[in-house]
């Protein structure tokens, strides 16, 4: 489910007024900020010879929203790290306004994330196959239980998720640009939400060219390209592909297993109590791990080997009461 801002869209008014033989100039910019909305600002830029038109990529967090009874609370977060499910989506929202105004273009490296500014930069690194791409944040979603991200459907082909539909992840924000995030709310970070997961290995890196898919759009005065760029790494050199612009990294790949997480707590006891309580549902555990010198107890049920199961075991979860239950992949 996506979001629909068609009647919210967002306004926006440049006005400049220009005298003969003066020296000023006045410019204005009204923007309206909705939920999880994103703005760009365009300031005029004139004098005796010539205007130009600056414009500077702005986020905007936006206000905390509901959907089907749930509330989401966007906030800034320039550490986020976290693994779980990816899923994508291409018909029928191609074309349409995503959450922050923009058309909807599956063909473009685009993402649906809950709570993340808008736009904002993540790489995403699919656990399964060591593909790694980038991607810009412009809507809101996945609204399902279990999803951590929604790809767009080039992304999705890039990342070798279309045919299987779901893929295990990892999502990190990039380090944006200082000043170019608008604080509407003070970020605030879960200690259960803290820890990052380990990086693949770098080592004896493989690389294969991705063909564009068949009904792909190519973005007006650019060419399909496809050239491999090395790039230095502390092990070696690790080789990115690009194709149509668009770059894929690929590395190694670990294994790793699906866990669903019930809870964190500082207090190992009620961990305990909890990981007793939820025994009949499968196996229960308490995972003791340090964050920021302090000591969390995390409650987690599995593994388990397959997506299906993980979302069959998650609903429960929530449908016995634990709504913060979330699937994650170590």
């Amino acid at each position: 489910m996506k979001i629909s801002f068609e009647k919210l869209n967002m306004n926006k008014l440049l006005s400049s007024v220009f005298v003969v033989g003066g020296l000023q100039a006045l410019g204005g910019c009204a923007e309206v900020s909705l939920i999880g909305h994103a703005a760009t600002e365009v300031s005029a830029v004139s004098d005796s010879k010539e205007r130009t038109a600056k414009i500077r990529r702005v986020q905007k967090v936006g206000k905390p929203y509901q959907i089907k009874g749930i509330w989401y609370y966007p906030k800034v977060d320039p550490g986020y790290s976290k693994t779980g499910i990816a899923s994508w989506y291409g018909d029928p929202f191609h074309g349409r306004k995503t959450a922050n105004g923009e058309v909807y273009d599956m063909n473009l490296m685009t993402a649906a994330h809950k709570t993340l500014p808008m736009p904002t930069d993540v790489r995403v690194t699919n656990l399964e196959n060591g593909r790694s791409i980038v991607v810009t944040v412009n809507d809101r979603g996945p609204f399902v239980h279990g999803r951590i991200i929604d790809l767009s459907r080039r992304a999705a082909q890039l990342l070798g998720v279309v045919k299987k539909g779901t893929a295990k992840v990892r999502v990190e924000t990039l380090q944006a640009e200082k000043g170019d995030v608008r604080y509407m709310a003070k970020a605030q970070t879960a200690p259960e939400e803290s820890r990052v997961a380990s990086a693949a290995p770098q080592s004896s890196v493989q690389s294969a060219s991705l063909a564009p898919p068949t009904a792909a759009k190519i973005a007006p005065n650019k060419q399909a390209t496809s050239k491999t760029v090395p790039v230095d790494t502390p092990v070696g050199k690790q080789k990115v592909i690009t194709t149509n612009q668009q770059a894929v990294t690929q590395a190694p790949v670990s294994e790793t297993e699906i866990f669903i997480q019930a809870g964190a707590f500082i207090d190992f006891n009620n961990a305990n109590k909890l990981s007793a309580q939820l025994s009949p549902m499968g196996a229960a555990k308490v995972y003791q791990v340090l964050v920021n010198g302090q000591d969390f107890y995390r409650v987690r049920l599995g593994p388990v080997y397959n997506v299906g199961e993980a979302d069959q075991l998650l609903a429960k979860l929530i449908n016995s009461g634990h709504t913060n239950a979330r699937i994650v992949i170590e």
